[in-house]
């Protein structure tokens, strides 16, 4: 009984593994802080992609720039290789990780050095199909 309920889970799986399209784009050494990319991946992970790209066009800060040209690069991505539209896409994981940190020093009060820390990062996204959820 079990075994035979497990080949069936292992072939459900396999179909959706088959009928699941994944498209991915990668963004490394990001000139901004993971900390202040992060809520704004927040509100647009697991959106439709035309969706998130009309809320980040819409929100008025330079940190959505990266985010932004990164999903157009997905969806470029997902054009050239099975020729998928924006509109039949969603985004299915999207992160942001920490880089490298650029530490250097600055003056500080009564001559001590004050570390400095310019934090990178790295954000990568995988778009799916709708139909695949």
């Amino acid at each position: 009984m079990k075994k035979a309920q497990a080949k069936e889970n292992k072939a459900a799986k396999a179909e959706q593994i088959e009928t699941s399209e994944q498209f991915g784009a990668t963004a490394r050494f990001v000139k901004f802080s993971p900390y202040k990319l992060r809520p704004i991946v927040d509100v647009v992970r697991g959106k439709d992609v035309p969706y998130a790209l009309r809320w980040l066009t819409t929100y008025r800060t330079q940190r959505v720039q990266p985010i932004k040209k990164l999903l157009e690069s997905a969806i470029a991505n997902a054009k050239n290789l099975k020729d998928r539209d924006a509109e039949s896409l969603m985004i299915k994981e999207i992160k942001v990780d920490g880089g490298p940190i650029h530490r250097y020093f600055k003056p500080g009060a009564m001559g001590r050095a004050q570390i400095q820390r310019k934090r990178l990062c790295h954000i990568s996204i995988t778009l799916q199909t709708k139909h695949s959820r």
